[in-house]
């Protein structure tokens, strides 16, 4: 074995680190590394369905990690790549002319700083349990302006929507 900084055979294992890798450490420059660092461990498919069905439910990535026993390194980036995958437009089924019941919600969260609170609005079908508008911005007519826009051609026509009707409340000053 050589190492990768100074070449030299002054190799010695030095314990092994959490993946179960063995580490080694240089004794000329200090350097440690592992013998083969790009041979990665493929994650099963059942591992990864297993995944699916504990993000569903809404369980935090710690312990969806712990659950399926991998790291929290990968699973941010499978969900990250997830994410990335999403469309950006909704596709809804399509839907008879007739009378659609829609329900409105929002909620809020803070950005960055409690000064920018961000709005998330969905426009839920009763029957079908299906998202079919979204709009994430502030909480003004604009807004409710763009989810309604978001909306299908066919919501929009044929659709009863039913939402709170509350005010946004004024924060505090600080």
């Amino acid at each position: 074995m050589i190492c990768p900084q100074c070449g030299p055979e002054h190799i010695v294992k030095n314990s092994v680190r959490e993946n179960g890798k063995q580490n080694h450490l240089c004794l000329l420059c200090n350097r440690q590394f592992v013998e083969n660092p790009l041979c990665h461990y493929r994650i099963p498919e059942e591992t990864k369905a297993l995944i699916d069905r504990l993000l569903l439910e809404k369980i935090p990535l710690a312990g969806t990690a712990r659950a399926a026993q991998i790291s929290e390194r990968w699973l941010q980036y499978y969900v990250n790549d997830l994410y990335e995958n999403v469309p950006e437009k909704l596709t809804v089924l399509p839907k008879k002319r007739g009378r659609l019941t829609v329900e409105c919600d929002e909620m809020w969260s803070f950005v960055g700083n409690k000064d920018n609170r961000q709005w998330i609005r969905l426009a839920v079908d009763r029957d079908t349990r299906e998202i079919t508008g979204v709009h994430v911005g502030d909480r003004s007519r604009t807004g409710a302006r763009a989810l309604w826009n978001s909306l299908p051609p066919v919501y929009r026509q044929c659709s009863v929507c039913y939402t709170d009707f509350r005010a946004e409340k004024k924060l505090p000053p600080k």
